[in-house]
């Protein structure tokens, strides 16, 4: 007697849920892999260099022991800037990836359209003509972002990305001449400080600087994740996101919080160049294609924290700022995204 076996019949739901199985476990797998290379990246960026740390001797730092050279080495220079660079990038990587995303371009970044030069610029301006400092100085860079960000928006209308991306780009070039002039105009001590807001560093970062950073960071981060849950309906446009119940009003919520975090990150280190441009591509291409707000942070935390001991280490007896290494890093990036998209349409 022989026994016949008969494969159960899957059901719709099942085949449903295999779907949407696989892209999560996929998206899980690229966001430990992206947390492994940061966390080396870091460790790289504390631990190595010019002065070795051993891992015995930082743990003993941060329990508060003394020892000569390596604890002022590591809690004023190498602990903050690794910390520092870790915020900047989640905050560019993340607004990045908004902006990419919810107006439909790969060119769409916040560095690309203006928004961190109007934050330099207004810094810039703030020092050289308001003679401010401290606080007042990031509170300065700060509203200059957010008033970039609202005349590109209300110049370019509701037309479309490529519209606000031709302004952005205008916009861009505006402040960059504004902060050209005024550092013709600037004496020798400012002339020091506005050099940060041409390139973005990390160095001379304080431990108060990162603190209010952190905290900044702590409200806006879950803020922008809650409010992106609908950024994959945003990509279908914006008639569609309307009819699927998704208003023009999230979508401006949600870039206004992209550009708070672009503009506290220009506050802390300055206009570093193409990291919100490459975090967001990166990612997505890590991702299947797929947008991943937590992908690109990672992804922006890694090329700060990398591209900073790039900068420290990679000629021997110079130091450069690491907006010169993402800039180098970002510019041959964008003119590859240029000519994939031209070949794109080619085909």
């Amino acid at each position: 007697m022989s026994a016949t076996t008969t494969a159960e019949p899957t059901s719709p739901v099942d085949v449903v849920r295999k779907a949407r199985r696989a892209p999560r476990r996929h998206h899980a797998f690229v966001v430990a892999a992206l947390a492994v290379v940061l966390f080396g990246a870091f460790v790289a960026r504390v631990l190595l260099g010019n002065f070795i740390i051993t891992v015995p001797d930082f743990f003993r730092i941060l329990g508060g022991a003394e020892i000569p050279g390596a604890t002022f080495l590591l809690m004023s220079e190498k602990l903050p800037r690794a910390i520092l660079g870790v915020l900047v990038g989640v905050a560019f990587g993340s607004a990045g990836a908004v902006f990419q995303s919810t107006l439909r371009n790969p060119l769409a970044s916040p560095d690309i359209v203006g928004v961190s030069l109007g934050a330099s610029a207004s810094a810039v301006f703030a020092i050289v003509v308001l003679d401010l400092q401290g606080l007042a100085l990031s509170i300065a860079a700060i509203v200059g972002a957010i008033a970039i960000a609202v005349a590109v928006r209300l110049v370019a209308g509701s037309d479309g990305s490529y519209r606000l991306v031709l302004v952005g780009v205008t916009a861009a070039a505006a402040m960059t001449a504004v902060v050209h002039y005024l550092f013709t105009r600037a004496n020798e001590f400012d002339a020091l400080l506005v050099l940060r807001w041409l390139t973005g560093a990390l160095n001379g970062v304080t431990w108060s600087t990162i603190w209010i950073l952190l905290g900044f960071l702590v409200v806006l981060v879950p803020a922008l994740v809650w409010t992106a849950r609908s950024a994959q309906i945003l990509q279908l446009g914006p008639d569609v996101a309307t009819g699927l119940g998704v208003s023009r009003r999230r979508t401006d919520l949600l870039l206004l919080l992209a550009v708070l975090l672009t503009a506290l990150g220009v506050a802390a280190a300055g206009p570093v160049a193409f990291v919100a441009f490459v975090a967001g591509p990166i990612s997505r291409a890590l991702n299947g294609g797929r947008t991943t707000l937590v992908g690109a942070a990672l992804v922006g935390a890694i090329v700060m924290v990398a591209g900073d001991y790039i900068a420290d280490y990679a000629v021997p007896g110079v130091s450069f700022p690491v907006g010169v290494v993402t800039g180098a890093f970002g510019a041959p990036f964008l003119l590859w995204l240029l000519a994939a998209g031209r070949a794109g349409r080619k085909a």
